[in-house]
């Protein structure tokens, strides 16, 4: 009996060897596809887009991200033409220190007037008010952006 135990363990220690292997590959996957991608577009919007439209009355255009929680708190970035790589890889635009984040988290794009949040596979989610964000979506100003214990928001 205690020779089928010890064979099951090492079946079970196999077992849980490959499932470790298959997470590391995906991450690393997920990593790569995501590691050719520019910090900027060189000012070009996506799609062929024309130029923004007018901004709606009472509507605020958001200029600024801002860190509002996490260990960056109080950082201030200002919103260009290119899109904000958000996440724990030295070449992203925000890099954040904290263990709750990918390595390539989430990135913010601009399309006309509005803001899109997009979730790059993260392990733990990308959270726009307390909605987990599984496609592109607009991101109002003030909005609180959780990502692990990083809260950001666009500003005005």
């Amino acid at each position: 009996m205690p020779a089928l135990i010890l064979q099951l363990t090492r079946i079970g220690f196999l077992v849980l060897l490959c499932l470790f292997v298959l997470a590391a590959i995906r991450v690393i996957r997920t990593d790569l596809r995501y590691a050719g991608e520019p910090r900027t577009d060189g000012g070009r919007r996506r799609g062929g887009q024309a130029a923004a439209a007018q901004v709606p009355q009472g509507r605020l255009q958001p200029s600024t991200l801002v860190v509002t929680a996490g260990s960056l708190s109080g950082t201030r970035l200002r919103l260009g033409p290119g899109p904000i790589l958000i996440g724990r890889a030295e070449d992203s635009t925000l890099v954040l220190d904290d263990d709750y984040a990918s390595s390539r988290h989430a990135r913010l794009t601009q399309q006309g007037q509005e803001y899109y949040l997009e979730d790059l596979g993260s392990t733990n989610g990308t959270y726009l008010d307390r909605v987990r964000v599984t496609t592109p979506t607009p991101v109002p100003v003030g909005v609180p952006i959780r990502i692990g214990r990083t809260v950001i928001e666009l500003r005005p």
